[in-house]
């Protein structure tokens, strides 16, 4: 069962229109119909605990990506880290959680903190697409909505982690105008696993 600690605020969905960012500290709950080449997608922030199912299917079908990434498969535990995972100096406040869904199916998920590595900043920790979506300009659709709320939600950078061990990734970052730096340093809350590749900071500017 997914337990998480309470993040607080409202549950503003909104529908039909151009919600107010996200990626904003009291704002939750949003929710994006995305136009794609594969046709619409649903982008849900605040994942709830009947999402657990689904999540898990996503986990296990991205199987290639946990084991390229942290040398295991996924696993149970990897859902509640979704949660509890921050950077040092975050807070469960500063935590999103996106799902990405086509219908009912979970199709990906995005993890997000806010204000790190500075205020002004968004930090993405897991953009996961499920493998029957990957290839299908999803990802840089969903990629490019959530950019520009975070921009209009007056942020100027944001983050990402890039690994050598999934170089599809790195492509993928690149092709949205991040810069990929060096390995970084492990840190926050979140124990490394065995066998677990580098990660390397990836970062663009969004400021005006």
């Amino acid at each position: 069962m997914i337990r998480r600690p309470a993040l607080g605020g409202g549950s503003a969905v909104r529908r039909g229109r151009r919600p107010r960012s996200a990626l904003c500290p009291r704002v939750k709950g949003v929710i994006w119909t995305v136009s794609t080449d594969a046709g619409p997608i649903v982008v849900r922030e605040q994942i709830e605990p009947d999402d657990e199912p689904g999540i898990l299917e996503l986990f296990a079908a991205c199987d290639d990506w946990f084991e390229a990434v942290n040398g295991t498969p996924s696993a149970p535990g990897d859902v509640q880290s979704l949660f509890y995972a921050l950077p040092e100096g975050a807070s469960f406040e500063d935590k999103r959680l996106f799902t990405i869904r086509d219908g009912d199916k979970i199709v990906g998920l995005i993890d997000a903190v806010l204000g790190f590595p500075h205020r002004g900043a968004a930090a993405v920790g897991l953009f996961l697409i499920a493998p029957s979506h990957r290839r299908r300009g999803l990802g840089t659709a969903v990629a490019n909505v959530l950019l520009t709320e975070a921009r209009e939600g007056g942020l100027d950078t944001v983050t990402a982690s890039a690994h050598d061990t999934w170089p599809t990734g790195q492509a993928f970052l690149r092709a949205l105008g991040f810069t990929i730096g060096p390995p970084a340093e492990p840190s926050g809350n979140r124990v490394s696993a065995s066998g677990e590749a580098p990660v390397r900071r990836a970062s663009l500017s969004i400021g005006a």
